[in-house]
């Protein structure tokens, strides 16, 4: 594999926020390149609960999991579900795809004319992850693989062969922490993505900045806690990237099992956070009012009588909902716009929308409203 290490010195899109946490971004790659491909076998290894799925996987997963590889299963180190369904046909791709356990899941939720493409910077998890495509995709019975697998840095999307305008959905699973340049990863996603498409991705944060020593502790920087952002952090990155409005799915408090690195990590708080951010162009700031209604059709696998948004705009289907512009956007300008029916323009604005969540939507485990 290319290294990217000087490149990266020079340049670095990092603006402070989520910066470097080392002064050689080298330090990071080998450091996680170590642990992910040499010090954990298995999940049994890991020493908090960062890298484990809290909740069960929804039916549409759990259904398609049964037929991924075992090896493949074993190696899997992620924190949460980023796999929406109704993604037939798109072009998917994996950031920091590991062994391949959500890409294997995706290509059978895409079907045959859609495609996934996972990109990883750790040759021991690419080798597990290339091994079994063949085999997999013959017994989904596609004509030809629609899986692929590609060494490279997700801070240099396009040196790893992804086009620039070419993804419909972008997926990650407890990766984007691990980079030491998360403003560079959130602009090469948005970069890639196609307008209308959408980076849906779980990841590691606190509730918090770190202090220096934690940031450098290298056990805590393989289990996606050195790294964490704190989360008002990351949707000022969002925002600078160009993903407007980040929009909060889940909330899963995470325990730190052991008792030496409870020590040194002190009151910091954790989160695994699934987010989905759209790349659409009239996207705001602020959640604005233009008297706009928003309905469900059906039509979403597993999501047969109602469709979530977020934590906090569950769509009935066939049932009208006033939506405020950005919500609109998202749910009829985006790849979800085949499932929904928009009722309005923006021709006129009547101000604010109150998009504040309600007690019965919004995660009693979240560190903060995102809308």
């Amino acid at each position: 594999m290319t290294n990217l290490t000087a490149e990266n010195k020079n340049g670095s899109t990092s603006n402070g926020i989520g910066s470097q946490h080392f002064q050689d971004p080298g330090v990071i790659y080998a450091r996680v390149q170590e642990y992910y491909g040499k010090v954990l076998s298995s999940t049994s290894d890991l020493k908090t609960t960062a890298c484990c799925v809290a909740d069960s996987p929804p039916k549409y997963v759990r259904d398609r999991l049964v037929k991924v590889p075992e090896e493949v299963l074993e190696k899997f180190y992620g924190c949460g579900t980023p796999l929406p369904s109704g993604i037939e046909g798109l072009n998917v791709l994996d950031l920091g795809c590991g062994s391949g356990r959500d890409c294997y899941v995706a290509a059978a939720l895409t079907g045959p004319t859609g495609t996934v493409t996972g990109v990883d910077m750790t040759e021991e998890q690419l080798k597990v992850a290339k091994t079994h495509v063949s085999e997999y995709t013959r017994q989904l019975g596609y004509p030809k693989p629609n899986l692929r697998f590609v060494p490279g840095y997700i801070e240099f999307l396009e040196k790893a062969g992804i086009e620039r305008e070419s993804m419909d959905l972008v997926i990650s699973n407890c990766v984007i922490n691990l980079s030491p340049d998360k403003p560079r990863v959130l602009s090469e996603v948005y970069a890639s993505l196609k307008w209308g498409g959408e980076l849906y991705f779980s990841d590691v944060y606190c509730s918090r900045r770190l202090p220096e020593h934690v940031r450098k502790h290298e056990v805590l920087l393989g289990e996606c806690l050195a790294g964490a952002l704190y989360i008002e952090d990351f949707k000022r990155l969002c925002h600078n990237a160009g993903f407007t409005d980040p929009r909060m799915m889940s909330c899963c408090p995470i325990e730190v099992t052991d008792e030496g690195l409870a020590d040194i990590l002190g009151e910091a708080k954790f989160y695994s956070i699934l987010f989905r951010c759209f790349k659409l162009p009239e996207l705001e700031t602020l959640c604005e009012d233009y008297g706009q209604i928003a309905i469900y059709e059906g039509g979403i696998e597993g999501n047969a009588n109602a469709y979530r948004l977020d934590d906090h705009h569950l769509f009935e289907r066939n049932l009208p909902v006033r939506v405020c512009g950005n919500s609109a956007s998202m749910v009829g300008e985006s790849w979800l716009g085949k499932y929904f029916r928009i009722v309005g323009s923006r021709d006129v604005h009547y101000g604010l929308f109150d998009c504040t969540p309600s007690a019965s939507t919004q995660e009693s485990s979240a560190p903060g409203a995102c809308c």
